[in-house]
């Protein structure tokens, strides 16, 4: 079965509307770019810590979702911890799909507004 999630962060890297790593996550928030943060589920606790207050302090939504390798073999590249999102549809798509498999499965969302 194909994961709609890391399709559609497949379809953001090759539309050049997302950035990975902690360091160009952390730049696109500082910049205001980032509409979406995705944390790996298997991240490390500094780079969860650091951008979920980089997030609560600027209001950009976050959420957990899949684990390292999957996030960076949805866009091509080795393994990454974080994602930021940087166009809003793309954004909002991303947050529907994983909110609705989270909530079906009962997980708790990660969400900073």
């Amino acid at each position: 079965m194909q994961d709609k999630v890391l399709q559609l962060l497949g379809i953001c890297q090759r539309a050049g509307k997302v950035k990975s790593g902690n360091f160009l996550c952390g730049e696109a928030l500082k910049a205001g770019q980032a509409k979406l943060i995705l944390i790996a589920g298997d991240a490390k606790g500094n780079t969860r810590h650091e951008l979920e207050q980089r997030c609560l302090a600027r209001g950009v939504p976050l959420r957990t979702y899949g684990d390292r390798e999957s996030l960076g073999h949805a866009m091509g590249k080795e393994l990454r911890s974080c994602a930021a999102v940087t166009d809003g549809g793309l954004a909002q798509s991303l947050m529907r799909e994983i909110d609705s498999r989270q909530g079906e499965r009962g997980q708790n969302v990660e969400e900073n507004q």
